[in-house]
């Protein structure tokens, strides 16, 4: 009896060692290089269900693509039904793009639904590639795109060799200098369908763990590889601040609901780095902060809460110490200072928008901060005063600010700014609720600013329809999180829109298309004025010839 409990004690030890190993691991990210540099994956079922392509069709930019007589039969077929290309639209699909040294590519990973039309697109989209088959793989080769697939799944690629030279400045592309090497695509297809587990994003912990979110949308980004080889890295690295993106990858769940949009955030750093966030992370924002501001009527708001002493880290960290120092000594503080003055709250805000005599939009502005040591910042203070004079407004009419023990405020409303380090108030805004417990906090509320610029933004005809459309669509905007949770800095975006019984996904399409017909009005505006004005080059009368006398 007892070697029989021992055997199964063994077994279940083993059987939960292997259970723990295989939910580190997901089959999304298998056919996927773990350098990617951006990775989206789409639920096919569920945006299927909550955007039928048929509502896709009367959007006026899908009809605008739809016309184009310049647009390819493959193309213009697949628009017009996505089951004309053999691609099961209704199951998961991915697509990811890659940086090599060759470039770069995008690949597009799936599931066939029927061969005969996956094969005939295919073969569109090669423009007449070759066509090949090897280990029960098919393939179709042409310049730039080659198409792989088996009895499971498909896999395009797309030559991208402009990647390498994507400049992130001019968000723009430098054209290919002298010859492009060419892919090899049915080699590379080969190597993605074949891909080693260890060299894939199927073993990556956090993939695993973006992909196990519910949601329609997936997002992956890997910045350090995204940005590899730009002249704006290589700048980093010079000025040792390689630590700063080495290990940052950012992901993201993306959830379209009735009348509004939810996006769940995570964001990784290198080790080095995630050690500071994790130790000096903030807790909680200072409800005494938000309920002493001017006013509920609150239309932009910012608020943080962390740990002045991770500043100094995070300085050193860069390497950066010496050059603030230096800089901050010149008008009577250093870094020392500034982390003692702040004991670690910050909110801003801008209310009670309204328009003033010339119908231009006015409102109460103030900034607050926490004081740590005041006689630390009495140094920032005066820093401010000294630099301020007749640059940044400090103790002029137009700005003013305020002290006590506790807090320190400035803004544009002397009564404010005093009651505000004074009596205080009891102001609790509507998002006050939802940002209990959060270290960080922002707040748009976009029909407050959409009333405030009404007459800035309908001066054109065609103006005032985009914001009426965009009036009629969004409502307010928030952003809360900010705490270290399992290896990253988690944040919840909501976007709420006006409409609360639509699904958002839906209405986005709806206005995206009202947005695209009226730009293209703006267009045809533009060319007709051009086409009317008429320029008359002025006439240069050339002087008389001087008298000649003898």
């Amino acid at each position: 009896m007892q070697s029989k409990f021992r055997l199964v004690l063994l077994f279940s030890a083993v059987l939960l060692v292997f259970m723990s190993s295989c939910s580190k691991t997901n089959k999304e990210g298998r056919n996927i290089p773990k350098n990617a540099a951006i990775v989206v994956l789409v639920n096919g079922e569920s945006i299927s269900s909550k955007l039928p392509w048929e509502e896709v069709k009367k959007n006026e930019l899908f009809m605008q693509v739809y016309n184009d007589s310049t647009i390819d039969a493959f193309v213009k077929s697949a628009l017009d039904n996505p089951d004309n290309t053999g691609i099961d639209t209704k199951k998961d699909f991915l697509f990811f793009m890659q940086k090599d040294s060759l470039g770069g590519y995008v690949a597009i990973e799936g599931t066939v639904k029927e061969e005969a039309k996956f094969k005939k697109f295919s073969n569109d989209a090669a423009n007449g590639g070759v066509e090949s088959e090897k280990n029960g793989i098919h393939f179709i080769s042409g310049s730039k795109v080659t198409s792989s697939w088996n009895k499971e799944k498909f896999v395009m690629v797309i030559n991208a060799p402009e990647l390498s030279r994507m400049d992130r400045y001019s968000n723009s592309f430098d054209k290919p200098q002298g010859s492009v090497t060419k892919r090899n695509g049915i080699a590379l297809c080969t190597e993605l369908l074949d891909l080693k587990e260890s060299n894939s994003l199927g073993k990556d912990e956090k993939f695993t763990e973006l992909v196990k979110e519910k949601g329609d949308i997936h997002f992956w980004m890997n910045a350090a590889e995204l940005n590899s080889g730009s002249a704006g890295m290589a700048a980093l690295s010079m000025l040792n601040l390689s630590k700063l993106y080495e290990g940052s990858i950012a992901t993201a769940t993306a959830s379209f609901d009735n009348g509004k949009i939810n996006v769940d955030m995570k964001s990784y750093a290198g080790k080095e780095l995630s050690a500071i966030w994790k130790k000096y992370e903030g807790s909680e924002i200072s409800k005494d902060m938000v309920k002493r501001l001017p006013s509920k009527d609150v239309a932009v708001f910012f608020a943080l809460n962390f740990k002045p002493e991770g500043l100094r880290e995070f300085v050193k960290l860069a390497g950066l110490e010496g050059f603030i120092n230096m800089g901050s000594a010149l008008v009577g503080f250093n870094l020392d200072d500034f982390v003692k003055a702040n004991k670690g709250d910050i909110v801003f805000a801008m209310s009670d928008f309204k328009t003033d005599s010339t119908g231009k939009p006015d409102m109460n502005v103030i900034f607050s901060a926490s004081v740590g040591d005041k006689a630390a910042f009495g140094k920032l203070i005066d820093a401010g005063n000294k630099l301020g004079k007749n640059k940044m407004g400090m103790g002029t009419p137009e700005v003013f600010y305020n002290t006590s023990d506790k807090y320190f405020a400035i803004g544009n409303n002397k009564e404010s700014v005093n009651k505000y380090i004074g009596a205080g108030g009891n102001i609790n805004p509507d998002f006050l609720d939802k940002i209990a417990g959060s270290p960080s906090a922002a707040f748009v509320n976009f029909q407050t600013l959409f009333k405030a610029f009404e007459k800035e933004a309908t001066r054109d005809s065609l103006d005032n329809l985009i914001f009426q459309a965009s009036t009629k669509m969004w409502e307010n905007a928030l952003v809360t999180g900010g705490g270290f949770k399992d290896g990253g800095t988690v944040q919840h975006f909501e976007i709420n829109l006006v409409d609360k019984n639509t699904n958002s996904l839906k209405q986005l399409n709806n206005y995206l298309g009202i947005i695209g017909n009226i730009q293209k009005q703006k267009e045809a505006a533009r060319e007709k004025a051009y086409s009317d004005f008429e320029f008359t080059p002025p006439v240069i009368e050339e002087d008389a010839p001087a008298a000649v006398t003898n």
